[in-house]
Formats: C-alpha cells, structure tokens, sequence
C-alpha cells in the first residue's frame, strides 16, 4: 500500500482528476464546494492495476493556502503532479515544485490535465517542452508525463498504469518498531469519539494498544483503526490511517501532532540540519532571523542560527540550529521545510542530522562545524556514533533503533566500532528473559571517568585527613542514574582507578600523611586507648582532644571502630572481644550483658554497646536477656 500526493498550480483540475480516478471528490469542506476550490487536505483512495492499492492526499493549489499544502505532501511515496493543458506552468507549479524538490520526493508522474480544452497540437507540444524545462534540474526530471482530462475521460487509464509502474519500482516502508503518525485531520463521530487521520510511519499501530499524543503526552488507547474506510485490527507503515481513539477529546488534539506508543519518542524545540536556500529567494537567508518550520504535518515559528555563516545567498547550502517556540516530534533523517512568515515565501530545507540538539553552539567553532560535517556526510560509522554520543548511554537496541540504519548494517557498524574501540560496553543489565548491553563511546566514557576520578582527588585535597568520601556521596556527585554510575563504578575499580574499603573510596595512591603535631596527638590518643581498651575515651573526648578531622581519618582507616554514637574501640580491642563472645558463647550457648562486663572488666554502657552492635552486624542475636550466635555466622 502507498499514498500519493497531489501538486500543482489552483485550479489545474487536480481535484477532478482525482475523483474521475477513484469515484471521491476529495473536497469536504463546504466553502470548498462552493468556491470550486481546494482550502485544505482531501483525501481518497483507488486500487492501481496490479493490485497496488493507493491513498491519496490532495492537496491545496492557491498561493494562500501553500501552509496546507506542506501538511499533506509530507510521508507521500510519489507525486501526481497535476498542470493544465490551458495554462501551463504558473506560479504554484513552481513552488510546489520546488517543495517536492526540499522534501525529495524523487518519484512521480505528471499529468497534463484538461487536454479536452485544447485542439492544437502545437500548443500541447509547447506546453510540454516548458513543462520538461521546469522540471530539469529537479527531483522530477525524469518523471513520466501523461496527457488527461477529467471530462471525457481520456488517459485515465494510461496514467493509472504509469502511476502502477512508478509505484512498483517504489521500496515499502521500513518498519523500524517504532510506529509514529503525524496528525493531519482530527475530529469527532457520534458513537465513536476522538478520530485522526495520517500517514502512518517507522511501525504497526494495533488496536487496544496504548497510545501516546505528543508533544503534550495525553495518553489513550487504540478503539479500531480503518485504512481506506476498511476495519483493521493492525496498521503498517506507509499507510493512511484513521485511528479511533478512547480516552482523549478531540478538541485536546490539532493538527501537527504525533501519535506513538509510549516512550518511543519525546519532543525538541531546538534542532541541528542542513539547509539549501531555494534558487530565486527575494533575499538572502541571514543569521537570526525569524522563519516557519514546517516537518509532517506540523507547522511552528522559530528562530534561525546559521553555522558558520552570516548568510545564505540563493541557492547556497550551510547548517543550521533552528530554534523552535513550540515542541515538535522529529526524528534524525527527516525533511523539513522553512518559509518566510512576512512576506510569505519559501526559504529552502533540507535533513534534520540532530532532533535534540544539546545546547546552543558557537556559531563558528570548529568543533561544531566538524560535528556538522560528520553528520552530513552520511557515512554508517559516523551515523551510529553520533547516535551514542547524543544519548551519551544508550542500550544497544535503542542505538540501532535510533541510527535509522537498515538493521543488519546498524548490527555491523557497531559491531565495527565495538571491535575499533571507538564504542564501549559500560555493562549488562540481566532481565529475565534477555540481557540488555548499554552502550558509550569511548570518548564519554574517558571523560565520565576523568571526572569522576577527579572528585575524589578534589576531595583528597579539600580533605586530607580522609581516607577518602563514602561511596553514595561519589554517586550523589556524579550525577548519573544508579544504574549507569554502578557500571562506570565497576569499571574503575576493575580498572584500578579506584580503590574501595568498607564503603569508603579513594585514589590508589592517596594516603593520609600527619603533620608532627598532629601525629603527636594521635600518638598520645591511641596510647590512652590502649591503657585501657575496655574502657576507653568516649567519641566525644576524642573529638576535643584530636579534632573532628583527625578522628573521622583514624575511623576510615581502621585503627578505630565506632560501635555507636558515643562508644569507639580500638581495632585491636574490637578484635578480640569479638573473638571472645564467639568462643564464649559456643561453650556456653549463650552470653548476657553482665558476663561480657565481668569477663573484660568493663562497664555495662561498654558491654551495651558493644554487643548491640553485633546485634547490628547480625553476628548475634538478642534472645531475653542473652545473645546467641545467628546460624548463619
């Protein structure tokens, strides 16, 4: 199934030929009918021979309804270019033309309509020849020309089997599982509810699924879908669908909109592309300036900034960040359209190479203007590591999802930079029925770890007398989610970046160095501990006689172990109490706070303490008045 779009100047009889082809007259608004013309989209549909069934949009012909016509030419396989006999190439042919041109739609047929007005063959000939000039140079240049007429009938079928041919040689579209249809018509029926109509693009849309209207993320979920006013139970790609919706009021939708399953897409309003200024522009394209972005079915106003460049004079190509005032869905790849808002008129496009442009560029560093040339050349590598690197972490699917290159060559490319080291594995997230690998490349992934290295140097030299910072500071830090900082966090220590000891980590080479007199102070403390190690001083003696500094570095490298807020132990008291209450308590079977009291001389807030720490540690067990050892220890 493919969907053509109409093109051509008002009132070549596009939409008589259309409905002389199918039996529809595309025209549904009642000004429409009573001024003979076509304001916005029509829509029909026919079956070619072959079998090939077809859509077709119809589009708008008069100058002030152009707007209209961009909404409707965008997803279209091929065009039916539609010029009368009588007038020939006018203004509209031009700009449609040239529309078709941006959007490179490189398939069509041209159909010289109301050929039953003219008997002279000389003019039909001259007619043809201007026809064939306009079209040189031009997506269309070798597109097929028949004559017609909607009256009488003749060349109907003539062209029916030309637009057969021009579809056959036409690939389908790609289904890429990420099914999402720009909003062309919307509306309510009594009975049904919320109805919107569109190209269906990149997936299969199915009835019950849930669904998601972006850019504002109203959810719903799929009532029926209809191709060609026949019911269907799932919707392929390159189709016009109507999509029956529960759950969302038509009056909270409009055109320009996009419908996708949840999650699959999110909204820009800042976006990186190439831009060709349309030959014969009244003026140059300049920095800054204000213009209208036209991408499906959408349309919004913006703001230009032009890379490397001042200016575009007609004709010229260069890249662009457009700056969007409203949120829109657009995927890398796609084709845009900009036109002047004041006069009206049609500026140029070209290809989006980034939908979410991370920050707003110097217009020209050299960087940025080598990024652009990297995205533009097209080149499958370059394609897919510019993928990665936009996400910065991104599961392997996603990156050959997002890249929008044919599967198996997607699988190869990163396979390539796998095995070129310019894409890393950063880990695997086992789920129960798949292994999912998340992707950087490897020059995020230097710098992520040259940062994150660096804020525990920063914190060895804010804080020297610590052995280092608690693990979930670094995390909190970092700034990442848990997930990609456990696997960046692996990776470090596998590496030997990083050095951890009871939840506390440090550089490999940083080690806590005392001044004399702070040593001196240590000294004289830990000789007090160990004159009495049963009793000894209590954290907050400590603290005044060291400082909170010194103590904290005695903890964390492990000449000290707090048991609670106000009892601390040397490690070597710790280790042999502990010791003890084990062998005690396997003689006798179990050890209350009075025995370990009398056995190491001490007094019950010690002994408290102690054993509610080993409580803690799940090394005991409280049971009445007494501990036993847990099972498992």
């Amino acid at each position: 199934m493919y969907v053509i779009g109409t093109a051509g100047h008002v009132d070549h009889g596009k939409s008589s030929l259309i409905e002389a082809l199918t039996g529809i007259h595309p025209d549904r608004l009642k000004e429409e009918k009573l001024r003979e013309m076509t304001i916005d989209l029509g829509f029909a549909w026919l079956e070619l021979p072959g079998g090939i069934e077809v859509g077709i949009v119809d589009v708008p012909g008069h100058r002030d309804f152009i707007e209209n016509m961009l909404a409707g030419v965008g997803g279209i396989d091929a065009v039916l270019f539609v010029i009368a006999a009588d007038e020939g190439v006018m203004p509209q042919t031009r700009e449609h033309l040239l529309i078709l041109d941006i959007l490179q739609v490189k398939r069509g047929v041209i159909a010289l309509s109301k050929v039953d007005l003219i008997n002279d063959e000389e003019w039909l000939a001259l007619v043809e020849n201007d026809i064939h000039q306009a079209m040189e140079n031009t997506c269309l240049a070798s597109a097929p020309l028949v004559r017609v007429s909607a009256r009488t009938g003749e060349g109907l079928e003539e062209l029916k089997q030309t637009l057969s041919r021009c579809l056959q040689e036409t690939p389908p579209k790609v289904d890429l599982g990420r099914p999402r249809l720009p909003i062309d018509r919307v509306f309510s029926l009594t009975g049904f509810g919320t109805v919107v109509t569109g190209t269906l693009l990149d997936g299969t849309l199915k009835v019950g699924s849930e669904i998601e209207v972006l850019p504002g993320g109203l959810r719903g979920r799929i009532r029926g879908l209809q191709t060609h006013k026949r019911k269907e139970e799932t919707a392929k790609p390159g189709r016009r669908t109507a999509v029956n919706i529960s759950g969302i009021n038509a009056d909270q939708i409009q055109r320009g909109d996009v419908i996708s399953l949840p999650g699959l897409y999110a909204a820009t309003q800042r976006v990186d592309a190439t831009l060709k200024v349309a030959g014969g522009v009244s003026s140059s394209v300049i920095h800054n300036m204000e213009v209208k972005f036209f991408h499906g079915t959408c349309e919004v106003h913006g703001r230009l900034r032009l890379l490397g460049s001042d200016e575009l004079k007609s004709g010229e190509e260069g890249w662009v960040q457009i700056e969007l005032r409203q949120p829109v869905v657009v995927v890398k790849g796609d084709r845009y359209i900009l036109r002047r808002p004041s006069p009206p008129e049609t500026l140029g496009g070209g290809t989006i190479l980034e939908a979410h442009s991370p920050r707003r560029y110097r217009r020209f560093a050299a960087d940025v203007l080598e990024r652009m040339k990297s995205l533009s050349a097209g080149d499958p590598a370059q394609i897919m590591l510019h993928t990665i690197q936009s996400a910065r972490f991104i599961t392997e699917k996603e990156a050959q999802q997002n890249s929008r290159l044919d599967p198996l060559l997607a699988q190869d490319t990163l396979n390539h930079l796998l095995e070129t080291n310019q894409v890393v594995i950063l880990g695997e997230e086992k789920n129960r029925s798949e292994s999912v690998k998340w992707l950087t490349t490897r020059s995020i992934y230097e710098s992520e770890r040259e940062r994150i290295v660096n804020i525990v140097k920063e914190f060895h030299q804010q804080q020297p007398l610590r052995l280092g910072l608690p693990r979930e500071a670094l995390k909190n830090r970092a700034g990442l989610t848990a997930k990609i900082f456990q696997f960046l966090y692996e990776a470090l220590l596998e590496e030997k970046y990083l050095l951890e000891e009871n939840l506390i980590v440090r550089l490999p080479q940083h080690t806590i160095r005392y001044s004399p007199q702070q040593e001196k102070l240590v000294n004289q403390l830990m000789d007090q501990f160990l004159s009495s190690p049963y009793t000894p001083p209590a954290v907050r003696e400590c603290v005044e006689r060291v400082g909170g500094d010194l103590f904290q570095s005695l903890l964390e490298s492990g000449r000290l172990i707090q048991v609670s807020d106000d009892v601390v132990f040397h490690t070597e008291a710790y280790q042999n109490m502990l010791a003890a209450v084990k062998t005690m308590i396997q003689e006798r079977g179990s050890m209350t706070v009075a025995e370990f009291r009398d056995h190491f001389s001490t007094t019950r807030k010690y002994a408290l303490a102690f054993l509610e720490h080993l409580d803690q540690r799940r090394i005991t067990v409280r049971e009445g008045d007494a501990r036993k050892l847990l099972r498992t220890e």
